[in-house]
């Protein structure tokens, strides 16, 4: 017993990593159990229960018909999605600012010519989907700046934190742009936090952060 726990253990480990490690993307169909089980070198009845143990910790699905396909590559992610399903728009705001106010100001200190370009390039991209008036786009290239910024912080504990919330912000993105605070556009709403984080200006890309923020939290 002892020595088939491990095997299922060790299995359990090695699909992890390649979740972990993106080597099967999140809404990928992972291989059969076949072909993991020659992957692994153990057998189908591991193989099967290594995957249950994925499902049930929310990194894999079940697809009758279809297969078994990657839901999460976190099970930070999976917890803490589970955890503020029904969290109030308020209240993820408040976990927001407290994130993205020390991200702007770590990106800011610590930006490279490289981020700076990057950031700009998502900035432009941010613009252009507020120019067409596409929502999705919106939301994602919105989510995809803030992300960037959260990378160019470069504290790995502060971008796992945000990562795992990227469900919650994303939901909470477009709560925004569907209720904006006021008639005033916000195509351009976040050029100035780019810029100040380009300058390496750490007061103001906190102000800048702090501003936005303050505005959703303000609509209660």
């Amino acid at each position: 017993m002892i020595r088939r726990t491990g095997l299922i253990d060790g299995a359990v480990d090695t699909l992890r990593e390649r979740i972990t490690a993106g080597e099967w993307p999140v809404g990928t169909r992972i291989p059969p159990e076949p072909a993991l089980a020659a992957l692994l070198g153990v057998g189908r009845n591991t193989v099967r229960e290594a995957v249950q143990s994925l499902v049930h910790a929310g990194l894999l699905a079940r697809r009758q018909g279809s297969g078994t396909y990657v839901l999460s590559t976190s099970e930070l992610t999976v917890t803490i999605g589970r955890q503020i399903a029904d969290a109030h728009q308020r209240d993820v705001v408040e976990v927001r600012r407290s994130l993205e106010v020390e991200a702007a100001r770590l990106a800011a200190h610590r930006r490279t010519a490289t981020d700076v370009a990057q950031l700009l390039q998502m900035r432009d991209a941010r613009a252009h989907a507020h120019a067409l008036g596409d929502l999705d786009a919106m939301v994602s290239t919105d989510l995809e700046l803030h992300l960037a910024i959260a990378r160019t912080a470069r504290n790995p504990v502060l971008l796992s934190l945000y990562e795992s919330l990227l469900d919650a912000i994303s939901a909470n993105i477009r709560f925004n742009f569907e209720r904006p605070v006021s008639n005033e556009s916000d195509d351009t709403g976040h050029d100035d936090l780019v810029a100040a984080i380009g300058a390496g200006d750490v007061p103001r890309a906190v102000a800048e952060v702090e501003t936005y923020l303050s505005r959703q939290l303000a609509r209660g």
